[in-house]
């Protein structure tokens, strides 16, 4: 397996597990926590100047973000995303579900088991 932390590239041709995240979790600032008391974690896969892989957690709880564009897999858990603005129909996040994110969305996310997703950001 490769570790992408010292070089912020991956070794091309190589396997990282992105079940093993290894960082902290950080408790959300208290005015995106709705219920609960979540927490996230991140670590940068691979990044270039167009583009970053990475691994994003965030344990049972609920939370408000504004959004950043991106294109995301769900690894494991399980949650509910609810778009606040604009007003759409709220996903069912299960492993395997893929979803792409705009910047500037409102929205709500309603974790029942902790959510690991890898995501691809511009």
């Amino acid at each position: 397996m490769t570790d992408a932390r010292d070089s912020g590239r991956l070794d091309a041709g190589t396997a990282t597990d992105a079940s093993l995240l290894p960082v902290a979790f950080d408790l959300l600032d208290a005015a995106k926590v709705i219920t609960g008391t979540p927490a996230t974690r991140y670590l940068a896969l691979d990044t270039t100047a167009e583009r970053e892989v990475g691994v994003w957690e965030h344990t049972v709880g609920v939370s408000r973000n504004i959004e950043a564009d991106e294109v995301f897999v769900v690894l494991a858990g399980d949650a509910t995303l609810e778009f606040i603005e604009p007003a759409l129909a709220p996903i069912e996040l299960r492993p395997g579900v893929v979803v792409r994110l705009e910047d500037g969305m409102s929205t709500i996310w309603t974790v029942r088991d902790t959510l690991r997703k890898v995501l691809v950001a511009p």
